[in-house]
């Protein structure tokens, strides 16, 4: 079964959610079964997934009857719902019961909280090897999707499992949305391993999301870039979390400040940081940084997961073999998926990356073969032909001033978006000396807040 689920301890508790469900993974099995049996294999169901024990049932059952989902929010915007509806025009939806609203069907099945609409969709031919459908973290508004075949999810399941050394007594905290590509691999990784996955709807600044992760005795987290920011503010190393022993990173880099205070906190305090990084079209997580290795490599994400391999290329595509070496990223592995789909069309497309992505970040290798990111290949801007980052400026400024920022801008003028009006002349000052430019090529503008979308990362579009 999907990710030997039946192998497990079936009387163990598989999942727990804070809606107040707790399933074992012999009910998980049972469940997942039911729901998935109600579709026609080898169909598109559009998934609108909470962390809720409903949603991950849903998942699992038409992963094992071969019917193939897309993983959404359940907090999606009803004009992209619809949009995504007309393109992929799904056989069915999988949803919470408060979202019926939002599209239209006929109800043949329900189960905690969740409900399973059939539309009057046909059936289309989709690849033989197609298993999931997932939206890329920069495709909002976009009906572009990653398509991955059968093997991805579990084999990368598998390696993260060998590489954090989960056993099937963890408990892990699973705050950020399954829809997520990094929220997805926390829940696989940990039911590969037998353990206990508990899911929370509840935000990180709600003391609701404290009490239950310390009732329910929470052993591990994976945060965002933003979610660490956040247990920065509610000085989270003043916490009593004795269960709490792994903390992992993933989704974006963290500025060297905050990576050094989580190193440093998770010497102090006994536990682990494991910094990691992935993408979507790797099914989450292809690196990590071993926890003895944090506090020598500030910024790193470490080395390939085990049967994964990390390489650099240069500006020709060439590999570059030197040890120490900076150019493109790119990544072999069991996990790397088909490709994109902008179309139904494009679902019976095979594999056009045959094991092998070029991320499009840009990395350093050092000395020991550790990798750290150091930019996007087309986040730079030409300011006087001079070649200039606007990660590497969002990262400066961040670390600088100790706020939030964001940077775009085209080839004639950076635009730098904070939200404290007060140092607003500072920091033009400070990015004109950095970077050894005019000051009237850049222009600070004040906004509110930074936007953010359901990960935690910046929505650059509505930065515009």
């Amino acid at each position: 079964m999907f990710l030997d689920l039946d192998k497990k301890d079936a009387d163990k508790m598989a999942v727990i959610d804070n809606a107040g469900h707790k399933i074992t993974y012999n009910q998980l099995i049972d469940l997942s079964l039911e729901i998935g049996e109600k579709t026609n294999s080898r169909s598109v169901v559009f998934c609108l997934c909470k962390n809720e024990a409903g949603s991950l049932a849903g998942y699992i059952g038409f992963i094992e009857n071969d019917t193939i989902p897309l993983t959404l929010s359940s907090n999606i915007d009803k004009g992209l719902l619809s949009a995504l509806s007309e393109t992929y025009t799904p056989k069915y939806y999988w949803l919470p019961e408060e979202c019926c609203s939002m599209v239209s069907g006929k109800i043949i099945f329900s189960s905690l909280g969740y409900v399973l609409l059939e539309t009057n969709n046909e059936v289309y031919p989709v690849n033989n090897s197609l298993q999931l459908l997932m939206t890329t973290s920069g495709s909002t508004g976009s009906p572009k999707l990653v398509r991955y075949k059968k093997g991805n999810l579990e084999a990368n399941a598998k390696n993260v499992a060998i590489a954090f050394g989960w056993s099937d007594k963890e408990r892990a905290i699973c705050d950020l949305g399954m829809n997520y590509t990094m929220g997805l691999n926390v829940i696989n990784t940990h039911l590969y391993a037998g353990a206990t996955v508990l899911l929370t709807t509840y935000n990180l600044m709600s003391s609701n999301f404290w009490d239950y992760i310390k009732q329910e005795k929470g052993t591990n987290f994976t945060g965002v870039p933003f979610s660490y920011d956040i247990l920065a503010r509610l000085h989270f190393e003043n916490m009593d979390l004795p269960e709490l022993y792994t903390l992992a990173e993933g989704g974006g880099k963290l500025t060297d400040k905050r990576f050094i205070e989580l190193s440093d906190y998770a010497i102090k305090s006994g536990k682990r940081f494991i910094p990691t990084f992935g993408t979507t079209e790797t099914s989450a997580r292809l690196s990590m940084l071993p926890a003895e290795l944090a506090s020598q490599k500030t910024g790193s994400i470490g080395f390939a997961i085990p049967e994964g391999e990390l390489f650099l290329i240069d500006d020709e595509g060439n590999v570059i073999d030197k040890t120490v070496a900076e150019g493109e990223m790119c990544y072999r592995g069991p996990n790397v998926t088909m490709g994109y789909a902008i179309c139904k069309e494009d679902l019976l497309k095979g594999d056009e990356w045959n094991g092998e992505f070029h991320t499009g970040d840009l990395a350093r290798r050092d000395e020991d073969g550790c990798y750290y990111i150091t930019g996007r290949k087309s986040r730079f801007l030409k300011l006087l032909s001079y070649r200039v980052g606007l990660d590497q400026s969002e990262r400066m400024i961040s670390e600088h001033f100790n706020i939030e920022c964001a940077c775009t801008g085209t080839d004639q003028r950076m635009d730098i978006y904070i939200t404290d009006r007060d140092i607003k002349n500072d920091v033009l000052a400070f990015i004109s000396k950095k970077t050894g430019l005019y000051k009237n090529l850049f222009k600070v503008i004040i906004l509110d807040k930074i936007p953010r979308n359901d990960s935690g990362k910046i929505s650059y579009k509505e930065l515009g």
